[in-house]
């Protein structure tokens, strides 16, 4: 069955390729940048060729009949400048919907060509975010190898990007910034911010396996680590801003994938002749895959997303959008499992989740700008158990539950004003929360010897909480270019407030304001710098918390405040090429850190269940610093290249004002991505990223041993906190696509493979006990049953450097 299997996939990459000369069309609008209004007569123009067109009335254009094939895309028009879009994939199955938003050029009237993420003068609409700031388009996402289309992996490309070292199998999308924690990055969606975007997320922060964002909605993914934007509120390490584009308007139309890991259909097209629609379904069959391949990991989930625009008239647009996931995520013995491991798993809580997004926004265009306003509502419901053995639905044997539900209302305002070569921008955020949170959590368990002494009493966490507040907060930002374009200088103020904390609506205690500049040293030099300050709303878990009288004992944690210094030097040696060198500082203030422990909770977030249920104090410090080097080659001669080196320590203190390594200080982060375009539909992609070994705090030898009978896991060390580190993290993705063009429909055959090469992925040690060779029971050191202390147990320390190969082999069906 293999061979066959074999052959018939062999046979089907060599079919004949008579359909391969088709045609398709390239369409889309172009817009002023600053004022959004459509241009007329602009030209489109593909690169290398003849084939072009110019913008109607509405600045929409349309590129028809165009051969099958990869493009660069270039919109020009007199006082502004030229633009660029490159890998513009072009098949016959979707149309290619291509939006331009050209900036003007201020001091000339003669054109300069830029590209899309390139900039050879200090410009207006730069020098906001000058530095610090990259992006992807949607042809990048979609063919990065190792991706498997979850933009969450591929982001990792980008230098300063790290990702959670030590998890199982390295099977999280923990999105870590310049050594912050993975709670500390904000994601807009259209402007309407999404706090969860990827499945089976940890309560607190925002990390998980896999991603639920649908990658056939996304046109651009703009990341900023630095000098952000003032109207993005409760960023400390960076912020993400997801453009999705707008169905096809002329016919219904879609693709459907389908893999080893999932199913995913996406449908689009016109509602009415102003008004288009996206939506998608994916279903995950990676519980099948890690079954296949013998993994322990068991997720199970459902995404849905949708998109709905409506035109009401030239100056007005309104949008709406959703995404929601429902996530089962539990974990299964392996077949080669040894007695310890098997028992191990047996303790692992059972997740179940779900939320959703859903939003409006409004777009009026007024004279020299625009008017934003987004309302939305987002929910978060996520349930949590364990039980000793796995015993479950016997409560005297419960571990672990937690019930927890976060709901918040928003409205976000914002003008958007071009004035005589002056930008600037103001708006307010309200928005209203509830959070209820029913949890109880074993610390530690109770513990007699023989005689009924009792050796340590039980600690644990029980409350049940529930919680509403407003937030609310405003912001301005002006920028401006000087010396004949030369330098742009970029400032921004904002403050945040809430209804709940003691010092909430003191607006001067989040007064938050920073500066950016740039200078065009050379027609292919720019110096960039920023400096800024931002905060942070302490996580809900945090502010819910109530101790065993039921009063909210953390009503006086602070926002959470962090300060960049940032300096950096761009070279653009031709249109697509580009070269960053960036130095950053990071300064952290009022970190929350746990009063149980010690110990700063920017050190957890990384694996699976919550954070933050606990009596906290919000004096914790901390830092970050290092620098970045990215050099980025787009699509040229059907050839596109990434390389990416960050150099970076984090360290945070706790109760002792001690600083000590962060979890996310890796020191050294290298990704370089390969990617080539051959004749007749063939394409390679291939991925390498290394990340140096994690932080790790050893077991509390003693502390273990007593408690392992009933917690089922080992005790942290916090006196010796991330004074050992695990190995290097290496890992090789590869990626092959094969695509055949028909007259209306295009068929992609894909093969991704994670970690192709075995490299090992070095994980977190577990603690156990020896079982016996029927794994019936523990063996001990008298051959009498367990003892509650542990006394008798035959400690174990298992390492956890597995070797996984994660192949995916799919196809996706355009139409």
């Amino acid at each position: 069955m293999k061979k066959f299997l074999f052959f018939s996939i062999l046979s089907f990459f060599y079919l004949p390729l008579s359909f391969a000369q088709n045609v398709g069309i390239i369409r889309g609008t172009v817009k002023d940048k600053n004022t959004q209004e459509a241009l007329i007569g602009v030209t489109v123009l593909i690169e290398g060729t003849q084939i072009g067109t110019t913008t109607d009335a509405d600045g929409n254009y349309k590129l028809d009949k165009v051969p099958v094939g990869s493009y660069n895309l270039r919109a020009s028009f007199v006082g502004y400048k030229t633009l660029t879009k490159f890998n513009i994939n072009l098949t016959s199955g979707n149309a290619q919907i291509i939006n331009f938003e050209l900036e003007e050029e201020v001091s000339t009237l003669k054109e300069v060509e830029i590209t899309a993420t390139q900039s050879k003068s200090a410009s207006v609409a730069d020098i906001i975010t000058p530095l610090s700031t990259q992006s992807l388009t949607t042809e990048e996402i979609r063919s990065n190898p190792g991706g498997n289309f979850d933009i969450s992996r591929v982001v990792q490309v980008l230098p300063g990007v790290g990702g959670t070292s030590g998890s199982v199998g390295g099977f999280r999308n923990d999105i870590v910034i310049r050594g912050g924690a993975p709670n500390e990055n904000v994601y807009y969606l259209d402007g309407i911010e999404i706090p969860v975007i990827n499945h089976f997320t940890t309560q607190g922060s925002a990390g998980g396996p896999t991603g639920i964002l649908n990658v056939s909605f996304i046109e651009d993914v703009k990341l900023s680590s630095s000098a952000f934007d003032a109207r993005y509120d409760n960023a400390l390490a960076s912020t993400f801003q997801f453009k999705q584009r707008e169905g096809n308007p002329d016919r219904f139309s879609g693709n459907i994938r389908l893999s080893s890991t999932e199913l995913a259909t996406t449908f689009e097209g016109p509602i009415s002749p102003k008004t288009t629609y996206l939506a998608s379904v994916r279903r995950s069959y990676l519980q099948l895959l890690f079954q296949a391949i013998d993994l322990p990991i068991r997720p199970n989930y459902w995404d849905f997303q949708y998109k709905i625009t409506h035109k009401i008239n030239a100056k007005t647009s309104i949008t709406a959008l959703g995404v929601g996931a429902i996530d089962e995520f539990t974990f299964a013995i392996p077949r080669q499992s040894s007695p310890e491991k098997e028992y191990i798993l047996r303790s692992v809580p059972s997740i179940n989740q779900w939320n959703y997004t859903v939003g409006f926004a409004l777009k009026r265009l007024v004279n020299n700008g625009y008017i934003n306003i987004a309302l939305s509502r987002n929910t978060f419901d996520n349930q949590l158990d364990r039980f000793e053995d796995k015993d479950e639905g016997n409560e005297s044997k419960r571990i672990l539950k937690a019930r927890s539900q976060e709901t918040e209302n928003k409205l976000r305002i914002d003008v958007n004003k071009f004035v005589n070569g002056w930008k600037f921008s103001y708006g307010l955020v309200a928005q209203y929360v509830q959070f209820n949170n029913d949890v109880f959590n074993r610390i530690r368990k109770e513990i007699r010897d023989a005689q009924g002494q009792l050796l340590q009493p039980q600690i644990a966490v029980n409350f049940n909480t529930d919680i509403d507040f407003f937030r609310y907060g405003a912001f301005g930002q002006v920028s401006k270019s000087l010396l004949n374009n030369k330098l742009g200088l970029s400032l921004g103020l904002r403050t945040d407030m809430n209804s709940f904390t003691e010092t909430g609506n003191n607006p001067l205690e989040t007064l938050s304001p920073r500066l950016s500049l740039s200078y065009a040293l050379a027609d292919k030099w720019n110096l960039n710098a920023s400096v800024g300050t931002y905060y942070k709303t302490p996580i809900y878990t945090i502010l819910s918390y109530r101790n065993e009288q039921g009063e909210l004992v953390n009503k006086d944690a602070k926002y959470t405040n962090s300060t960049h210094y940032v300096g950096g030097l761009e070279f653009l040696p031709k249109d697509d090429l580009r070269f960053t060198v960036e130095g950053f500082y990071k300064s952290y203030r009022n970190y929350p850190v746990s009063v149980r422990d010690g110990i700063s909770l920017a050190n957890q977030g990384g694996d699976f269940g919550a954070i933050g249920n606990e009596e906290v104090t919000t004096n914790g410090i901390g830092n970050a610093y290092g620098f970045e080097f990215y050099a980025q080659q787009k699509l040229t001669k059907n050839i596109f290249a990434v390389f990416s080196y960050t150099f970076v320590r984090s360290q945070f203190a706790g109760l002792d004002g001690k600083l000590v390594p962060s979890a996310w200080d890796n020191r050294h982060l290298i990704s370089a991505l390969f990617g080539k375009k051959f004749n007749k539909g063939w394409e390679i992609g291939m991925r390498y990223r290394f990340a140096g070994g994690a932080p790790l705090t050893p077991f509390d030898l003693v502390a273990s041993q007593k408690n392992y009978p009933t917690l089922g896991v080992g005790i942290l060390d916090f006196s010796k906190l991330n004074s050992e580190r695990l190995t290097a993290f290496n890992q090789f993705d590869f990626r092959i696509d094969k695509k055949w063009n028909f007259r209306r429909a295009t068929f992609d055959l894909y093969l991704d493979v994670q970690n192709a090469l075995g490299f090992q992925t070095p994980a977190f040690p577990q603690y156990t006990f020896q079982r016996t060779a029927d794994n019936s029971a523990f063996a001990t050191t008298d051959g009498n049953p367990l003892r509650t202390d542990g006394a008798n147990g035959i400690p174990l320390i298992l390492s956890n450097n597995e070797a996984t190969v994660l192949p995916s082999l799919g196809f996706i069906i355009e139409f």
